[in-house]
Parts: C-alpha cells; sequence; structure tokens
C-alpha cells in the first residue's frame, strides 16, 4: 500500500479517489479548516507520493478579477513540500493554463483528461501534471463518452436560484447522494463540492499511477498532451489531437512576434 499526502485538500475528492483505490492518505492542512499550508512542514522519505489540486483562480481563463498571486505561491509551496517529502512521484492537478511545474530530480509529464472519458456526464476538463524520480510515465484508461453531457459543476451553482439538487450535484462530482457537510451553509456547501476534482477522475488517474512502471519514458506519447501512447509512425492518437495540435500552431504563429519591414532610404 503506498503512502500519500494529499495538499490542498479543501474536502479532498482527489484523496478520496487515491483511497478508493487501496491508497493511504494522509490529508495536509487547508484554509476550509483553518489551516495554512505555509507553515505546513514534512519528514522526508516517508511519503510514496504527493497529490494536489492547488488554487486555480488565477490561471482561469474564466477569471473575470485582477489576479491575487496566490496561485503562483501555492505552485511554490507545492514544490517545496515535494522537496521536502522526497517522494518517489507527485501529481498536480490544475486548468490547463497553469504554469509548467520543475521539480530537480523528477521528469513531468503533462495531460488533460475529461470527466466523460472517465465515466462521468459532465464536460469537466482538468489538467494534470506528473512527475516521477524513475522517469515512469502514466497512461489513463479513457473511456468513450455515453449519452448527453451535464452542465458542469461550478462552485459557484449554489447561488444560483435554478441549482440541482445537492444530492444530484454530488453525484454528478462521484460522491454519494445522502453525502453532507453539516455546519456548512448551502452556498458553502455547493462550493466545497464544486471546487473538487470528481471522484471517478481521481480514481482513473490512481489507477494510472498504480501502472507507471509498465511505462517508462522512451514511450512516445501524443504531443497533444492527452497521455496516449503513440504507435509505429503515428504522430498523434487520434483525429481531435491533431486538431488540437494544428490550433496549437496556428496560436503560437498567431502570438510570433513578424519581422519589422525595413524601409529602404532613397
Amino acid at each position: 500500500m503506498q503512502l500519500v499526502l494529499s495538499l490542498f485538500p479543501g474536502i479532498d475528492l482527489l484523496g478520496r479517489g487515491f483511497e478508493a483505490e487501496g491508497f493511504c492518505v494522509v490529508r495536509g492542512p487547508d484554509l476550509i479548516w483553518g489551516g495554512d499550508v505555509r507553515s505546513f512542514n514534512v519528514p522526508p522519505d516517508h511519503f510514496d507520493g504527493v497529490i494536489a489540486g492547488s488554487p486555480c483562480q488565477d490561471f482561469s481563463p474564466a477569471r473575470r478579477t485582477p489576479p491575487t498571486e496566490k496561485g503562483l505561491e501555492m505552485l511554490e509551496e507545492f514544490k517545496r513540500v515535494v522537496n521536502q517529502a522526497a517522494p518517489d512521484w507527485w501529481l498536480l492537478e490544475n486548468v490547463k493554463t497553469v504554469p509548467d511545474i520543475a521539480i530537480e530530480g523528477y521528469m513531468v509529464q503533462r495531460f488533460d483528461l475529461n470527466a466523460r472519458e472517465c465515466g462521468g456526464k459532465q464536460s469537466r476538463l482538468r489538467h494534470f501534471q506528473y512527475g516521477s524520480k524513475q522517469g515512469f510515465v502514466i497512461v489513463p484508461e479513457r473511456q468513450k463518452p455515453n449519452g448527453k453531457a451535464e452542465k458542469i459543476c461550478m462552485a459557484t451553482e449554489g447561488t444560483q436560484t435554478d441549482r440541482r439538487t445537492f444530492a444530484d450535484f454530488c453525484e454528478l462530482q462521484g460522491l454519494p447522494r445522502d453525502f453532507n457537510l453539516p455546519g456548512m451553509s448551502i452556498q458553502a456547501r455547493y462550493r466545497a463540492v464544486g471546487n473538487g476534482v470528481p471522484v471517478f477522475m481521481a480514481q482513473t488517474v490512481a489507477r494510472a499511477i498504480q501502472g507507471a512502471a509498465l511505462y517508462h519514458s522512451d514511450v512516445r506519447l501524443c504531443a497533444c498532451g492527452c497521455g496516449r501512447i503513440l504507435k509505429g509512425k503515428q504522430q498523434a492518437a487520434k483525429a481531435a489531437c491533431r486538431k488540437r495540435l494544428q490550433r496549437r500552431r496556428e496560436r503560437d504563429s498567431a502570438e510570433r512576434p513578424k519581422p519589422q519591414e525595413v524601409t529602404k532610404q532613397p
């Protein structure tokens, strides 16, 4: 059994998914319970892995206010704790526009995963970075999406008059329908559940980490960031991957500074 430290846990849907797959999870401090990761320290060589879903608001394309810089500060705290703990591997969950995480001694893999690829009903895209001392990579087992996609579970849904029932909201996030958070206001309950990674997504990633030793860094992975293995002469895993790479090339080309024209002197 692997011992895992969960940082920025909140109500820890990410950790719940790992527990469901047989990991033993120890939860670090969180503001929701009056804790502060900045005063948190860990002994080295006790944890096999460190998992976290750090604050993403500063990196979210949906943000409507100036960045607080807290997102970057918490990324630095994550790296500090990883360096202290010195685990075999680490996992960071965030939005796709989060900066790259570089920690000395770890090979890092980035990939995106959608909740519908993990058996969920909502089309919720999350981004993961996985670091491995041994140079392992992980290959999530993806499912074919089924049926019509449900509206994404947002942390702000508790403020809406047409919100879904809390039982429906919890079920979409992979929690039991009778899940409850006594002592919290209804808005705080929706916020706590909506801020989490759907449990079944966490389980998919946890299973991939359990099988990480099967794949080393010399495995060719799709360049679009989906985490799929390439075969033969493949350049992209699927048609959607090719389109994603094409859009990325077009965006990079549009953002690249154009050479200034030189005006000939008469």
